[in-house]
Order: C-alpha cells, then sequence, then structure tokens
C-alpha cells in the first residue's frame, strides 16, 4: 500500500505582478516632472472607493514613501511609479497609457481584475 499523493501548490510565475507604465505614459510623466522641476517625485497610483461603480483610480505625484509602497521605475530610471500596499492586489497587471489623439487626451489605464466600469469611465467594480 502506498502513501496517497498529495498536491503541493506552485506559485504562478506567469501572472503579471506591478503596474506597467506603456513607453508613451513614461515619457508624458518624464515631461510632466520636468515642468515641475523636481526630482524627488513619484507617480503614485492608488485605488480609493468611490465613483458610480464603488472604486476609482488617482494618479498624483507623490514625495512620500509609505510602508509597503511597490516601486517599479521606468524611462530608465526616470520615473517612479509607487503603489501603496492596499491597491497593490486591485492593480496588479494593470496598464498605464498615455493617449494623444483629436479625440482624447489622457492617461489610461486598462485593469485586468476590473469586473467593468461605469458608464461614465471614471470608476470600476
Amino acid at each position: 500500500m502506498t502513501a496517497p499523493e498529495t498536491a503541493v501548490p506552485t506559485a504562478d510565475t506567469s501572472a503579471p505582478t506591478g503596474v506597467v507604465l506603456s513607453d508613451p505614459a513614461a515619457e508624458k510623466v518624464k515631461a510632466l516632472l520636468a515642468q515641475e522641476g523636481r526630482d524627488d517625485l513619484a507617480l503614485r497610483v492608488a485605488v480609493q472607493p468611490g465613483g458610480c461603480s464603488g472604486l476609482r483610480y488617482q494618479l498624483f505625484f507623490d514625495e512620500r514613501s509609505l510602508d509597503g509602497d511597490a516601486v517599479q521605475t521606468y524611462a530608465d530610471g526616470a520615473v517612479k511609479v509607487v503603489v501603496d500596499r492596499m491597491s497593490v492586489p486591485y492593480l496588479a497587471g494593470a496598464t498605464i497609457d498615455f493617449v494623444d489623439t483629436i479625440e482624447k487626451q489622457g492617461f489610461t489605464i486598462d485593469n485586468p481584475n476590473a469586473g467593468g466600469s461605469c458608464a461614465c469611465g471614471e470608476s470600476f467594480h
């Protein structure tokens, strides 16, 4: 008689971690930081309660460093993207892009964790 086999869980290394900043978004953030004239700021990306669907994104420059922050660098180290530990699970694998067309201009977030969004596109669940 042999002992029953037990399955050992393995970590899924194929799942994306952290926020991905596209090259156009990184260049736009780099340009905005140059306009600010400060090299101590990072782009903080957070998820906060609010909006029609329950959660909304916040993007802002921040000089603070908080315990548990996930930090990634882009544009050859010129741009730091910081996500607080509470927002990390909501933003894992999300891609931030910058769009500059005749129809619209601004940052967009493609988040695989969002189950849906409101009609205005300002919040998600």
